[in-house]
């Protein structure tokens, strides 16, 4: 878009000053985000365009964002770095905190300025992220307001079965045969790795608030290191606390890539696990309850698995989920998640008798 399109966005929302410029700001794979720039000593703002493909109830998106940022703000109050410590989003001037041109919806947040994001994993960068998003849970574990799910089904161990059930029913591809060893191997763990859904339907596991995409990049981070606070809270929902444990550690504790040919390359990294429980059980052991910690090291094998049979489904689908970049992409990245779950369900032990100690 033009920049005096963009700035003419902007001013549709009750900012402070005058935006004088406005440039795309970093390369997020889901909203498209420019920076804002005014003069004088006005703040500077972040301008997003919300993909409404992905979130299509913007209402519920924002009333989820506003709710927990404002409710972090509450366990901060007195702080004298609050503003850099959460978010802050601008309501447009009707009220409401988005803005429809008539085509797209908008949402703009103050930009915090001299801040740096890492990228690199290793057990230090993973007992802070562990730690952070201890806390973060730990501080919306008494949010007063019921969130909702911005991606209905998003972590549901027993829906992603049904996906890869239906999509062998149809077999759209005509690829079942060569994979078919595949999918008795995961139906032989499927009860196992439903545990969660029974176990919240048998009133034992609760629901929290969770982030559902936690990774180091999501933690904005002072100069010198300091952490300032959790960023991209657009699926920030009520799932189980497995999500945001397990799924990190599906990307983080694998030494190999997502979609690795050499399977000998793809293992579970304990070091990495340990240094992401440690500091994760630090700063939310306050709220956990016995069952939520006893199945941590199931979190931790189940994210693997569930992208084991979201990767198949939709390779027997052919392929229509999923940007791949050869034809066979989706099946390796079946395989590679597959070897992921084994290597860490033969760890599984060993990380139950981690967390014991902690």
């Amino acid at each position: 878009m033009e920049k005096e399109q963009l700035q003419q966005i902007v001013s549709q929302f009750a900012i402070q000053g005058d935006v004088v410029d406005v440039k795309p700001l970093g390369n997020g794979l889901i909203n498209t985000t420019y920076k804002a720039t005014t003069a004088g000593e006005a703040p500077d703002y972040v301008l997003q365009h919300i993909n409404t493909a992905i979130f299509p109830d913007v209402d519920m998106l924002m009333g989820n964002i506003v709710a927990v940022t404002d409710h972090i703000r509450t366990k901060l109050a007195g702080d004298p770095q609050i503003e850099r410590k959460c978010l802050r989003f601008v309501p447009a001037k009707d009220g409401k905190y988005y803005y429809h041109d008539g085509d797209k919806y908008w949402r703009v947040m103050v930009f915090i300025p001299d801040t740096m994001s890492l990228s690199e994993v290793t057990p230090e960068t993973s007992y802070i992220v562990g730690k952070t998003f201890g806390q973060f849970q730990s501080w919306l574990a008494d949010i007063p307001v019921e969130l909702g799910e911005t991606i209905k089904d998003f972590h549901n161990m027993e829906f992603r079965l049904w996906q890869l059930r239906e999509a062998v029913k149809a077999n759209k591809s005509g690829r079942l045969e060569k994979v078919q060893d595949l999918v008795d191997a995961i139906e032989k763990r499927a009860d196992e790795m439903c545990k969660a859904e029974r176990l919240h339907r048998e009133g034992k596991l609760p629901k929290r608030i969770c982030h559902c995409d936690t990774k180091v990049d999501n933690i904005l981070f002072e100069k010198n290191g300091d952490v300032l606070c959790v960023i991209d809270l657009d699926t920030v929902m009520p799932n189980f606390v497995f999500s945001d444990f397990g799924d990190y550690l599906r990307s983080a504790a694998n030494t190999g890539k997502e979609d690795d040919e050499n399977l000998d390359n793809v293992s579970f990294n304990m070091d990495i696990f340990r240094s992401f429980a440690k500091g994760y059980i630090e700063s939310a052991s306050a709220f956990l309850t016995p069952v939520e910690i006893e199945n941590l090291p199931y979190a931790a094998k189940l994210f693997p698995y569930m992208q084991t049979v979201r990767f198949l489904a939709d390779y027997i689908d052919g392929d229509l989920y999923y940007k791949t970049q050869y034809p066979e992409h989706n099946l390796v990245r079946s395989r590679a998640q597959w070897k992921l779950f084994e290597s860490a369900d033969a760890h599984e032990d060993e990380m139950k008798e981690f967390i014991a100690t902690l």
